[in-house]
């Protein structure tokens, strides 16, 4: 194998003349003086060959991986080319992204460890700051995005808002229900952000937009009134976990209006007599039964069970909210036409149950009743969701120190979008 050859392979380029290899004994790295091979060159922006225009502003270097423990650095003429479009643009390298101060190998190589490792192991191993990976991640993501078409084959999607930041900061998500990739995500959760993703898929193929079947979501306004207006034929699921935690916050409003209850009584009554202790012990009770209130009932513990059943002898309202939140959890295990009357029955019970938060809620129910049974019907939930939503999460801990919201989108889409990055070398 002739130098060139193997100081290629080394160095991870192809498409490339590797003109010399020096040592700096002074800033002890390794300099390679490269240049694209013979051809007319490229604009750095959108490829298309162009004329040449000027020398630019001389020589610059690209970091590349080190070479053991050396650093090593490419060094090439930055020379302009016109182009029709872009006018005056450097060149196009084949070595690295226009724009970009690393080597494609480089970039390669720190997303792969942003899907693996800490951030502090990134940046020890790779010799760079955190918000260098955040540039790099978002480059490689830009790539893989122009390369693979996300939107192929879309048709049940599932959308959800995350938090991400404090300060009311939220990204709007959406997953394929089939195979469970994060298909899309954007900065905040409101009818533009969310029309975003809509006319990004219009955008990607003719007919896309009809091919949504069935859309699963919360019972949030502006969800609904976005796919009404964008997918009129797809079906609108109501998904069962959000729908059985407006029960659950229901239930905990009733548990903390009654603790609230018993604490003034005992502040009302004298301080010497029996009633004020007997209502300080209830409220302390009523306010460490929130898990025996939450917890399904074949998770319960011992204890949890006991309080359960103090609840069911001295508290008949709190306990009343409890088997109307049950009754609609058990709701979603029957099937379709059994979950129709039983739902109905459901909504009458809570109409006369005289707790007026559920009565309240019943309204709600019934006003999502064909989502929610199409929801049954199906199969569909936002389960997938939530669980992207669990990754997201632990992306955003590793994340932290972004400074915006396109760093955080790219490492969630190359973890959870289904193409995650490989090492170099590797297929």
């Amino acid at each position: 194998m002739r130098n060139a050859s193997l100081w290629r392979a080394v160095l991870g380029v192809e498409n490339t003349v590797v003109e010399c290899v020096e040592y700096d004994e002074v800033a002890q790295v390794l300099v390679a003086s490269v240049r694209p091979r013979a051809g007319r060159p490229r604009c750095g922006v959108c490829g298309r060959r162009s004329a040449r225009y000027d020398r630019g502003e001389g020589r610059r270097r690209w970091r590349s991986l080190d070479l053991g423990t050396v650093p090593v650095w490419l060094e090439a003429d930055a020379s302009r080319v016109s182009c029709r479009v872009h006018g005056p643009t450097v060149r196009q390298v084949p070595w690295a992204r226009h724009g970009a101060g690393h080597t494609k190998v480089f970039d390669q190589q720190v997303a792969w460890l942003a899907t693996q490792c800490s951030k502090m192991a990134i940046c020890a191993l790779m010799r760079v700051a955190w918000r260098t990976v955040g540039a790099i991640i978002t480059r490689v993501w830009a790539d893989v995005e122009t390369q693979h078409d996300q939107f192929a084959g879309l048709t049940r999607i599932g959308i959800d808002e995350i938090s991400y930041k404090r300060g009311y900061k939220y990204l709007t998500v959406v997953v394929d229900h089939d195979t469970g990739r994060l298909v899309w995500a954007a900065p905040g959760h409101d009818k533009a952000t969310l029309n975003g993703f809509f006319d990004a898929l219009a955008a990607s193929g003719e007919g896309r937009l009809d091919m949504i079947s069935h859309v699963s979501a919360d019972g949030a306004d502006w969800i609904a009134k976005v796919v009404t207006e964008r997918c009129p034929q797809a079906i609108r699921c109501a998904d069962p976990f959000h729908v059985v935690k407006w029960a659950t916050d229901a239930l905990d409003t009733v548990r903390r209006q009654i603790w609230n209850q018993a604490r003034r009584t005992g502040g009302q009554t004298r301080s010497n007599g029996r009633g004020r202790r007997d209502a300080i012990g209830e409220a302390k009770a009523v306010k460490d039964s929130r898990y025996a209130l939450w917890k399904n009932p074949e998770n319960l513990t011992e204890k949890q069970q006991v309080k359960l059943d103090w609840i069911a002898k001295t508290n008949p309202t709190l306990y009343r909210a409890y088997l109307l939140k049950e009754g609609l959890r058990t709701i979603f295990q029957l099937d379709h036409d059994e979950a129709a009357e039983a739902l109905d029955r459901w909504c009458s019970w809570a109409r006369r149950c005289r707790i007026p938060i559920f009565v309240d809620l019943q309204r709600r129910i019934l006003t999502y009743r064909d989502n929610i049974l199409a929801a049954i019907k199906h199969g569909l939930s936002n389960g997938r969701i939530e669980s992207v939503n669990t990754k997201i999460r632990l992306i955003t801990r590793v994340a932290f120190g972004f400074r915006s919201a396109p760093p955080l989108i790219a490492l969630a889409m190359l973890n959870l979008g289904g193409h995650r990055p490989t090492l170099p070398g590797r297929t």
